[in-house]
């Protein structure tokens, strides 16, 4: 059985989660001089409201949100350890995040994934998400495709 819980980017299990998907994202790359640029838009203690997913006493998963504007929340750090992929847990968590972002305020969610991570990509579009001209500072960033969905 899964269970959830709320945080924030300060979070110890967050924190291990953020270094982990650095290391991730770093490999799928070809290292971290080939992504140095995302490097400062992605501090895990800048994302204000954080879900974490527990499978038996263990920590698994994470999801975050960020405020980007007025209207806008950034979903960052979508992360199941791969053992547990599979199990719906991403689905849940982005179930989660967009519904606080809704009781938020917010009237989008916007993110930003790289083509390479298929299954990412895969899990927003069929959430509904769309691609959108890269936004700011994505937009300046090779390999960078961002996209959104109206709350």
């Amino acid at each position: 059985m899964t269970e959830y819980r709320w945080t924030d980017g300060n979070d110890e299990s967050f924190r291990e989660f953020y270094l982990k998907t650095e290391e991730y994202y770093s490999r799928i790359v070809g290292g971290k001089q080939n992504r140095t640029g995302f490097i400062p838009y992605n501090l895990s203690e800048s994302i204000s409201d954080v879900v974490i997913a527990n499978c038996d006493g263990t920590d698994v998963g994470c999801a975050g949100l960020k405020q980007y504007s007025e209207t806008d929340v950034e979903i960052k750090r979508v992360w199941v350890e791969p053992e547990c992929r599979g199990k719906h847990i991403a689905t849940e968590m982005m179930d989660m995040i967009e519904h606080r972002a809704r009781e938020m305020g917010f009237k989008r969610a916007v993110l930003q994934t790289r083509p390479i991570m298929t299954d990412a990509v895969s899990l927003y579009e069929k959430r509904g998400y769309v691609l959108i001209e890269n936004y700011p500072p994505y937009d300046k960033l090779e390999g960078a495709i961002c996209m959104a969905l109206v709350l």
